[in-house]
């Protein structure tokens, strides 16, 4: 009997301690927590803000995400700094802690790391933007979003390309903004009337409306080969459509080659590839 007695007088205190608690420090965690999440709704209506008036602005998409997200990230750390204040709780000892973290998630997390540096240098020196067809390390295709971390591409045939953009930063780098350039080289005997040749391609270009016709396609002599002429054809053409098109493309010269009794001399040059 007496340790009931006991156990309810100990449950008493405890639950005296807890509205003492609740009392003293209800109001003021209660005020810290709606503080913290007012201040979360409006650094997030503030940084989606930025967001769209700087693509209003004309300024890139990357570039306008990374500002509102970066603007978050400060505004959120001083929001997190207020509220523990709020709470009496010091935060010299937390940033003492933060920085011995950093130092080791920076020794061990050092790839990521990299790519995140070179994912800022991209975004701030833009050497490329979403919708751009680029070229790097033997890879094309549109550029489909640029993140911290990683560049994404779009390749003609609808695959998802992910580069590393440690792997892009101090690579050479092919940008073509929307297009990617056709190059053709074909040997034809020196006896064949190159300037009337050149024409007629030049007209067969005409006929492929996916052709850009600024800049103007190029056809003309290319290089001379023994025993003949090297022509070469160079044409600007969509990056989704690439292949495609270059493939319409050789069908039409070479229908056009035996339709006036050309023929190609062996080998055949063709280093239009990236």
């Amino acid at each position: 009997m007496d340790n009931v007695e006991q156990n309810i007088e100990n449950l008493n205190k405890y639950i005296d301690l807890l509205i003492e608690f609740g009392v003293t420090y209800g109001f003021q965690i209660l005020g810290a927590l709606a503080f913290f999440a007012f201040g979360f709704l409006v650094i997030n209506w503030i940084g989606n803000r930025l967001q769209k008036i700087a693509i209003a602005k004309n300024i890139d998409e990357t570039l306008s995400g990374f500002m509102a997200s970066s603007l978050k990230l400060v505004m959120m750390v001083m929001l997190i700094i207020i509220t523990l204040g709020n709470f009496g709780i010091s935060i010299a000892p937390l940033i003492a802690l933060a920085g011995a973290v950093t130092l080791g998630a920076t020794m061990a997390l050092q790839g990521p790391i990299s790519n995140f540096g070179s994912g800022v240098a991209i975004i701030l020196t833009r050497p490329y933007v979403v919708g751009n067809v680029v070229t790097v390390r033997g890879v094309s295709g549109i550029v489909d979003k640029v993140t911290l971390g990683t560049t994404f591409l779009l390749g003609e045939d609808g695959e998802k390309i992910a580069i590393p953009n440690k792997e892009i930063v101090g690579q050479i780098l092919v940008n073509s903004n929307e297009n990617r350039i056709l190059e053709l080289q074909f040997s034809v005997s020196s006896k064949t009337d190159t300037e009337l040749l050149a024409e007629k391609i030049t007209a067969l270009l005409k006929t492929f409306p996916e052709i850009r016709e600024d800049p103007t396609p190029q056809v003309g002599i290319h290089d001379f080969a023994l025993g003949g002429v090297v022509m070469g054809v160079r044409a600007w053409i969509p990056g989704n459509c690439y292949f495609r098109i270059r493939y319409s493309v050789n069908d039409a010269i070479l229908t056009l080659l035996k339709s006036e009794k050309i023929k190609l001399l062996a080998p055949v040059f063709n280093t239009g590839e990236e």
